[in-house]
């Protein structure tokens, strides 16, 4: 999390800009809060890709679908504005980092247990992203938030708008209609096939692998990143170190024919968690005590960000609104989700995600 800084817009919408979340391939992603106090990240697109029409018509059809994403497992849209100069679109804020961070940085791998519930809760993140008709395509490790509650599964179907809009950016990877990041891809998507729901469950597949051994199953793109997806669509995956408890669920999961990949319903039973965060959260602690110390810190240091200082700032986003004249699509207030708070914890999802994270100097108050 970074101060803003000259050229920041101090509104977008509805939305009063608090601090840079980061940036990545589609824009800048901004820590925000709303008129009436909820806490959000607002996307802005980068004006280079709001100048193509034919991204703008996708990423128009993407946030019109992820409004339809319900459920206590993903971040909700909020408010968006896709016909703006520079178009945008706000989520809920989730307070917890990636599970690439957890993974890679803080913690290192999660016990099984861990793992068997991070499972149960990315497969209902699935089924509710399915059912609005979309397929995420993109699900790895930093689009995993933790919370104490559980996991939160962000970028849903909004970055499949890049297909038509870039070459690429940092982790993407892009060619023809193909798009991912290589490390989390599935077979299919590999090979420019047709990609189906399954697609999302190979990448879960890989995702447990990261989080129970702090490894991807086909390794990295340090030989390559055609290498990599030559293992990905030929050769069978590392599971060493997976606990013997959910191998063989992993193992299934990442099997490259489609159709020969476990449903989100067999795989919830599979997890035998399934009652445990079928409400929307863990009934149980899910987390070492380690990591629930540390999201409780991350929580408390979200209370001190203060409203930055105007000077040197934009008043807003071009075509944004200074007043939040924008206003959310099809009118309301930009309060008005279409995804319900779902007992108190989705109002607090949503983070900068599918960013590159800003470099750590001049940061002025840290979530720690």
């Amino acid at each position: 999390m970074e101060e803003l800084g000259p050229g920041d817009p101090q509104r977008i919408g509805g939305y009063r800009l608090l601090a840079r979340l980061g940036a990545g391939g589609m824009g800048r992603v901004y820590l925000a809060r709303s008129d009436r106090g909820r806490t959000a990240a607002v996307k802005l697109v980068r004006e280079e890709l709001a100048a193509r029409e034919e991204f703008r018509a996708r990423f128009r059809r993407e946030v019109g679908a992820a409004r339809r994403v319900g459920g206590y497992w993903t971040a909700p849209v909020l408010d968006a504005d896709t016909e703006a100069a520079v178009p945008w679109v706000a989520t809920g804020y989730v307070a917890g980092p990636s599970l690439e961070q957890v993974v890679g940085h803080d913690h290192g791998a999660l016990p099984e247990r861990s793992v068997r519930i991070l499972a149960a809760g990315l497969a209902h993140a699935l089924k509710d992203i399915h059912a609005a008709g979309i397929v995420h395509r993109d699900l790895k490790p930093s689009n995993v938030l933790v919370t104490i509650d559980g996991p939160r599964v962000i970028d849903f179907g909004i970055a499949r708008a890049l297909e038509t809009g870039t070459a690429g950016g940092e982790g993407l990877t892009q060619t023809g209609s193909l798009v991912g990041s290589p490390g989390f891809m599935a077979p299919e998507q590999v090979r420019g096939d047709k990609v189906t729901p399954a697609c999302d469950v190979f990448s879960l597949g890989s995702v447990l692998t990261y989080a129970a051994t702090g490894r991807m199953p086909f390794g990295n793109a340090g030989g390559g990143v055609h290498a990599l997806m030559f293992r990905i669509a030929q050769e069978e995956p590392d599971l060493a170190g997976v606990p013997e408890g959910i191998a063989d669920l992993v193992r299934q999961c990442l099997r490259k024919d489609p159709a020969a990949r476990p449903s989100l319903d067999a795989l919830l039973e599979r997890t035998g968690a399934e009652d445990t965060v079928s409400d929307g959260r863990s009934r149980d602690p899910w987390l070492p005590g380690a990591l629930v110390a540390q999201l409780g810190r991350h929580a408390v240091g979200l209370l001190e960000v203060e409203e930055p200082a105007a000077e040197g700032l934009a008043p807003a986003a071009p075509g944004a609104g200074a007043s939040g004249d924008a206003g959310p699509e099809g009118g309301g207030s930009p309060e008005h989700s279409a995804v319900s708070d779902g007992g108190g914890t989705a109002a607090a999802q949503g983070s900068g995600s599918g960013t590159e994270r800003p470099p750590s100097a001049g940061r002025a108050r840290r979530c720690r």
